[in-house]
């Protein structure tokens, strides 16, 4: 594979061609003319028609755009359309590419979005790439699938020309500070204050934290976590090399690569919002400055195939998407996501929540004001007249009062849903005292999923590798977790930080391979599962968070645990938990080093069942506090 830093990126060899533009005609003769084959309703659009072809590196935004506008014109409703491209590669910059405001859950609220593919309002739609590469430039949303049904997303490859997040390889590392030479493909200026700068089309940016891979393996380096990367007073001693004086680290020996990134996340590759029914299908994310895939108030959502990771073994990238690969926010039906691959991303594979609003304002005995809390998270639906919600405090994440259901959902900071940070909300039943005005909780129940997650491969990047958070069924079975790096698999819920619902009440989590988690430490990384609701007044909870009812609760079962520290399990707060006929192997591939120096720790805790378990190394120490 030919160096990233060439013209020919990332793939094979650019035939320099171009097909000329073909005539419009007017729509009575369209429908003729053009290359569509209809059966039963089904058209196939070929993208080739309306100029849209490979590898001629021209700017194919303004004809995308275009193209979409003639085809929703030229097809009438009800009729089921496929857009095919060509396989090769394909140019898209923000010169000609659409402006939306989109508000979208855990990114930054900047707007408007400079977007690639907006793909809105469809019925039915199937995008096939046959294995396209759409690459990206400057600041870009790829694609966005709006208030769509039945669609269809496959085999294509999402990357940017110039990623973002600046990828460096330490040269020497002396009392001088960090030599480091950046990768080839790498766009920079010293700039006027002595700064590293890293720049594309229509960006800059000074990065000064990063995290650092072991050069051979691509594992993150143990135990350096999130560094700090100082990149003032930079002096360039050779082409692409440069002195950073102020960055110094004893744990980066040359040869180690450091991603260098910055601080925000304007956008992910594919935005899902309001959707019913979206399948994606052998679809691979290179590259994102947010996420991979956000999702949020979508209902029933099929990942098979779907990547955030690299093009490969012999890829010279070590890094993916500047958060999670894929997350889901407000979503309900079944988010079945299996047989992807997802590595060197710089959070989850997955993250499944709700989100809290906290209310602000008793009104009256039906009607409360109630907000969003954290600022990557406000300005889309929150909720639907006749959704079931329940109230909790936030110190304890106790429910509170009793159930009730919405009848009216309004704006109250906007003029409408989207870009409100709170609702006026009226309910069908009145509102029991101890629902009040001090910043109680409010969790939406029927905006809650259940998920499938099942044959997919976590390897080789920061924080976690799961994180699940929905009071419906949840199956994770059958994964390697192979240096997550954190926790390899996180059930939380959070009314105070990142305001991320839920309880978790049926949780499978079987047959699934974990090898050597923890080899640094971000935020809930207390052991390889970890159960970590965040309960500000644990001292004062009487209910627990996790588990209850009349379902199983959480079962860890015929797992494999390959691991050279102590900390297998950690649950706080949960009632109904079982961990059995699991395995766990001991090595000595680092050194211990994890302050929780027990196998099992239990925190706030009833009904626990641990039996038939396999400690190889014969220690099965549990604590029980």
């Amino acid at each position: 594979m030919p160096p990233l830093g060439e013209l020919s990126v990332f793939l094979s060899p650019i035939n320099q061609y171009y097909l000329k533009r073909m005539k419009r005609m007017i729509l009575n003769c369209c429908l003729a003319c053009m290359t569509l084959s209809a059966c039963a309703g089904n058209i196939v659009v070929e993208m080739k028609d309306y100029g849209i072809v490979p590898d001629t590196r021209e700017n194919l935004s303004p004809k995308l755009q275009q193209a979409l506008q003639e085809i929703r014109q030229q097809n009438g409703s009800g009729e089921k359309i496929t857009l095919r491209f060509e396989p090769g590669r394909y140019d898209f910059h923000p010169d000609g590419a659409v402006r939306r405001v989109y508000y979208i859950s855990n990114h930054d609220q900047d707007n408007p979005k400079t977007v690639g593919f907006p793909l809105e309002d469809w019925d039915g739609l199937t995008l096939d790439g046959q294995g396209a590469d759409f690459i990206f430039h400057g600041r870009m949303l790829p694609l966005s699938l709006i208030r769509s049904t039945d669609c269809t997303l496959k085999n294509f490859h999402i990357d940017f020309e110039t990623p973002h997040i600046t990828q460096v390889k330490v040269v020497a590392n002396s009392d001088e500070g960090i030599t480091f030479e950046a990768a080839p493909w790498v766009q920079y200026r010293v700039n006027d204050h002595g700064q590293f700068e890293a720049c594309g089309e229509g960006w800059s940016v000074v990065p000064d934290w990063g995290i650092a891979f072991e050069g051979d393996t691509k594992h993150l380096v143990y135990r350096t976590s999130d560094l700090g990367c100082p990149m003032d007073s930079v002096k360039e001693v050779a082409p692409r090399t440069f002195l950073s004086p102020e960055w110094k680290d004893s744990r980066l020996v040359p040869g180690t690569v450091v991603a260098l990134r910055p601080g925000g996340r304007p956008t992910p590759g594919i935005l899902l919002s309001e959707d019913t029914r979206t399948h994606i299908l052998n679809v691979q994310v290179h590259y994102a400055e947010g996420m991979g895939l956000l999702a949020q108030m979508s209902e029933d959502i099929t990942l098979d195939g779907f990547g955030v990771c690299l093009r490969g073994d012999d890829d010279p990238r070590y890094f993916t998407t500047q958060a999670d690969a894929t997350h889901f926010s407000g979503c309900k039906g079944l988010i079945d996501s299996r047989n992807g691959l997802y590595e060197g991303m710089m959070d989850d594979a997955i993250n499944v929540h709700g989100t809290y609003l906290k209310i602000m304002e008793r009104v009256d005995d039906r009607t409360v004001i109630a907000r969003y809390m954290h600022p990557q998270a406000y300005g889309f639906p929150w909720g639907t007249p006749g959704d079931e919600v329940q109230f909790l405090r936030p110190k304890t994440l106790e429910t509170t009062g009793q159930g009730n259901r919405i009848a009216e959902i309004l704006p109250y900071d906007s003029e409408t849903v989207y870009g409100a940070k709170a609702f006026r909300i009226t309910f069908d039943q009145p509102l029991e005292a101890v629902v009040t005005d001090e910043r109680c909780g409010i969790e939406n129940l029927t905006w809650c999923p259940e998920v499938i997650f099942t044959g997919n491969t976590i390897r080789n990047n920061r924080a976690r590798g799961a994180l699940f958070s929905t009071p419906r069924k949840t199956v994770v079975e059958d994964n390697l977790f192979d240096h997550t790096s954190g926790a390899a698999i996180l059930l939380c819920g959070d009314c105070n930080g990142w305001f991320e619902t839920g309880a978790c009440r049926d949780v499978q989590i079987r047959r699934n391979r974990f090898i050597n988690s923890l080899t640094n430490m971000f935020q809930f990384t207390e052991a390889v599962i970890s159960i970590y609701p965040v309960i500000p007044d644990l001292a004062a909870q009487q209910q627990y968070f996790h588990g209850g009812g009349d379902v199983p609760g959480i079962v860890v079962e015929q797992n494999e645990f390959e691991t050279f520290d102590r900390p297998i399990l950690y649950a706080k707060s949960v009632d109904g938990l079982t961990f059995r006929n699991n395995v766990i192997k001991e090595n000595n591939d680092y050194p211990a080093f994890h302050r929780n120096k027990v196998r099992i720790r239990l925190q706030h805790t009833r009904n626990v069942t641990i039996e038939g378990n396999d400690f190889q190394d014969g220690d099965d120490s549990v604590v029980d506090e």
